[in-house]
């Protein structure tokens, strides 16, 4: 494999992949984390927790609480493969402005994308209020976490990959530690939605800045130590492996007397927002064990489930076109809010996934026939 290495900005340059070639099994961890989205929100899109089964809840709706955790995670793995090799490089100014359009790009994408999930149940009152930050979404607030986080990942790259291999291995500990302190101890001057924003507060469903911020660190550090491994994909899957373990069964330990009612309610997403120790555990566990199978698999398995793999190349694009497809054609001009069967909503968001993965290989054509026109 081909590598480039980062000089003088890590005490021991690290190896990393070649910048002009794709790690399809990161596309195919981030496809999954974007699929067990799109299972989410096309379930509760239609129907409340209420409309479905225990079945569907324990263990259908219970794996979708790996994604987002994964997509954080996955994140930080991609920053270091795709922008790490320029920090520090005459290429990097051209980099970082790119990481901060793109979260400017976003950013606006979350503001429509929340006019079209509320539109159908909410007045115009709510949904101007939600824009201008007195209340949050559900379904798209992820990509206000992802906005934000384009904004201040740029600054401290640079730092990162300069910083001692201890200040790195600590940096996730004092973050989330400090997200804990000011949860506890800060009412952010009494504006909830700032609370929410950056440590989150109980009434609102958001990602906060410093409290999810950890997993962004944790896939830093992930992806610099996978990729310093000249045999990367065995030993980073056998470590991905070890982790999923030691989460999983603490989670065990914690929850082994109900474990069903543990895994129910986090199927209902209690300790999602805030999170909990119960629910990052099980939610980090799953992260590592797909994140282990997407190594293990390599491309072969990337090109065995293209679909996933597909959704993963493009998220942005999968989450604009799933929202719309929920919230525009099954809520409004369909009316199939509430009014279909758990095995049906599960029939439809499976349509999603795969019109979602025909879309982006829609782009994928468009965007190749543009440069042979060129």
């Amino acid at each position: 494999m081909h590598a480039v290495k980062l000089e003088n900005f890590t005490p021991a340059p690290v190896l990393l992949p070649s910048p002009k070639k794709r790690i399809e099994a990161i596309d195919f961890a981030r496809g999954v984390a974007v699929t067990l989205m799109i299972l989410s929100h096309g379930v509760k899109g239609l129907l409340s927790f209420e409309q479905i089964p225990a079945w569907g809840l324990v263990p259908i709706h219970l794996l979708t609480k790996f994604s987002s955790s994964l997509f954080i995670l996955v994140f930080g793995i991609s920053l270091v493969v795709v922008y790490g090799p320029f920090v520090g490089t005459a290429a990097w100014p051209q980099k970082r402005n790119r990481l901060l359009i793109r979260g400017l790009k976003v950013f606006f994408w979350y503001k429509v994308l929340t006019i079209v999930e509320m539109t159908p149940l909410y007045s115009r009152e709510d949904i101007l209020a939600t824009l201008l930050y007195q209340a949050f979404p559900v379904y798209v607030e992820i990509l206000g976490f992802y906005a934000l986080a384009l904004l201040w990942v740029p600054l401290v790259l640079p730092i990162w990959f300069r910083a001692p291999l201890v200040a790195r291995l600590a940096a996730p500990v004092l973050m989330g530690g400090s997200a804990y302190w000011l949860y506890h101890n800060f009412d952010f001057w009494g504006f909830e939605s700032l609370q929410a924003i950056m440590v989150e507060h109980e009434k609102h469903y958001t990602w906060g800045q410093i409290a999810r911020g950890p997993l962004i660190l944790v896939g830093l550090l992930l992806g610099q130590l996978a990729f310093s491994w000249r045999e990367f994909r065995f030993r980073s899957a056998g470590l991905f492996a070890a982790f999923s373990a030691v989460l999983f069964g603490s989670f065990y330990l914690i929850a082994s007397g109900n474990l069903r009612e543990w895994l129910v309610a986090i199927a209902k997403n209690e300790g999602k927002h805030p999170p909990d120790l119960e629910f990052m555990l099980f939610s980090l566990g799953g992260a590592f064990l797909v994140l282990a199978l997407a190594f293990a698999g390599g491309n072969a398995l990337a090109r065995i489930l293209r679909p996933i793999t597909l959704i993963g190349k493009d998220a942005l694009q999968a989450f604009i076109c799933h929202i719309f497809v929920i919230f525009v054609f099954y809520r409004y001009l369909l009316g199939y809010w509430q009014k279909v069967s758990y095995e049906q909503a599960l029939g439809l968001t499976a349509l999603v996934i795969l019109i979602t993965a025909l879309w982006i290989q829609s782009l994928v054509w468009v965007k190749s026939m543009e440069r042979g026109v060129r």
